[in-house]
């Protein structure tokens, strides 16, 4: 199905030098994304930093890309605190977004009970879909696969996950037992493919920001049966990949030192995600070498 597309890109979110919120520059980068592979955005997630703004900024933010583009936006409106978690998904849908994106409560580490009813509890502040955001890397606790299709099963309005927990034979047993209409994205750039295999419908991705096409190319000869072509592009996109995040520069990071170097003016991060390792523009550089957007100038 992919109601909200097939490629998302979970989009950065500029800042001036001064680090003040760039409307304008989120506006021209979301049009540039729709117009380089991107079917959806994702605004104010984790690589849109949205544990450096307010939720004024947020709520600024999803208002300034909907306006500005003609595909859906998913909007970030995740807390680990459920009161926060609700008052933001309801400003968020008030301000036009297309779906909510819940992230699973972080670092206070809740039991399944508490998690299953913090979901419920944030589904019920909107009439919009939800997607919930398990990356327990991150949050510090999976969503575990009971707890999610419980919410499938039970929650109208929960219409999917975006998967980053790094285990594809998971991903199937929850496909499998899912009702339809249930939809998993790829929260994990390098296992799209593989949960592609299981039943995924797209990705919400981050290298998508500089290699969209390549994404949109690959989903396509995986549904036309052409898995040959469908690895191989792939293995094109090995060197994203490596370059995303890492422990010396993690995402956003190189997200951002990437739209740079293709001219657009996202800013730095905000502190603490302000620094940047020396080389990260060469290795920008080099992989952007490899992608048809450079080919194409």
């Amino acid at each position: 199905m992919a109601r909200f597309g097939k490629v998302l890109t979970a989009m950065v979110t500029p800042f001036r030098q001064d680090g003040s919120l760039d409307l304008d520059a989120a506006a021209s980068l979301a049009q540039w994304l729709s117009e380089n592979g991107s079917d959806g955005l994702v605004v104010a997630g984790t690589t849109g930093e949205a544990p450096t703004l307010t939720h004024d900024e947020q709520v600024e933010l999803i208002g300034a890309v909907v306006s500005a583009v003609d595909i859906p936006v998913v909007a970030g409106a995740g807390s680990n605190d459920t009161a926060a978690a609700v008052d933001l998904t309801k400003r968020a849908s008030e301000a036009g977004a297309d779906g909510i994106l819940s992230v699973a409560p972080y670092y206070n580490r809740p039991s399944q009970a508490g998690m299953a009813r913090h979901f419920a509890t944030v589904a019920a502040a909107t009439d919009l879909p939800v997607l919930i955001y398990d990356i327990p890397v991150r949050t510090g606790r999976k969503v575990d696969t009971a707890t999610l299709l419980e919410l499938a099963c039970g929650v109208g309005n929960i219409v999917g996950v975006k998967d980053a927990a790094g285990d594809p034979a998971e991903t199937a047993g929850l496909i499998a037992r899912a009702p339809d209409g249930f939809e998993v994205y790829s929260g994990d750039d390098s296992l799209t493919l593989p949960l592609l295999a299981v039943g995924a419908v797209g990705v919400i991705g981050v290298a998508t920001h500089w290699a969209g096409a390549e994404h949109r190319d690959m989903i396509a000869a995986f549904e036309e049966g052409d898995l040959v072509a469908a690895r191989q592009i792939n293995a094109g996109l090995m060197p994203s990949y490596d370059y995303e995040t890492g422990l010396a520069a993690p995402n956003p990071i190189p997200a951002k030192a990437m739209m740079r170097l293709v001219g657009l003016p996202v800013g730095r991060c905000r502190p603490p995600l302000d620094v940047e390792p020396d080389g990260l523009a060469q290795q920008a550089a080099a992989v952007l070498a490899g992608t048809r957007l450079s080919a194409d100038g």
